[in-house]
């Protein structure tokens, strides 16, 4: 009897199931087209070392249904220009990918304004639009946006930002007066180019 004990003791101590540790949603930071879908995958990492791909439990969520709604089952639907925050929750554990929607009917890319000139210590801002199918949409957060000077290096006193509408320009005191190069490129079914001149006085 006290053999057949001290055996099921043993038991409770070796057998625990793994405890959930971390999560991690792929794929990470996936470019799709409007219109179409693409399924994500949430991998959980245990405290044993082992990990598993999740196929229930999974509560998935997105920052914007407008731009990618997700279903129950993880599955994303480009529906608009942009970018969305996906993230899975299981066990208190979450994790996260940023999927950018690009248009798949774009045939030009303008800037606006179509020059800018900012004084040192302020800031201005820049928006970037794209046309499909006749209407110009504004991708100015799904652009990748870059500032050079007239040798083509990125100052360091210049700055833009990235995933926002309106880009803010912020130029600092130390800045170098002179002309430099604002570039906007999409990347969409095809890579659209635009450029801006800037003028610090």
């Amino acid at each position: 009897m006290l053999a057949t004990m001290s055996v099921g003791v043993g038991c409770t101590g070796f057998f625990q199931n793994p405890v959930l540790t971390g999560l991690t949603v792929g794929p990470q930071s996936p470019n799709i087209q409007q219109g179409s879908t693409l399924q994500m995958n949430a991998i959980g990492t245990y405290d044993d070392g082992s990990t598993k791909t999740l196929t229930s439990g999974v509560f998935w969520s997105t920052s914007d249904d407008t731009v990618a709604p997700i279903t129950a089952g993880g599955l994303i639907t480009g529906a608009s220009s942009g970018t969305a925050t996906v993230t899975a929750s299981a066990s208190a554990v979450s994790g996260t990918s940023i999927v950018t929607v690009t248009l798949n009917n774009v045939t030009a890319l303008t800037l606006t304004p179509p020059s800018l000139t900012v004084q040192k210590g302020n800031s201005g801002n820049i928006q970037a639009f794209a046309t499909a199918g006749g209407t110009q949409i504004d991708v100015s957060a799904t652009v990748s946006w870059q500032i050079t000077d007239s040798g083509g290096n990125i100052p360091s006193t210049i700055n833009i930002t990235t995933g926002t509408s309106p880009a803010v320009v912020t130029v600092n005191n130390s800045a170098t007066s002179g002309t430099y190069t604002i570039t906007a490129t999409y990347a969409g079914t095809t890579q659209f180019i635009k450029t801006a001149p800037l003028t610090v006085p």
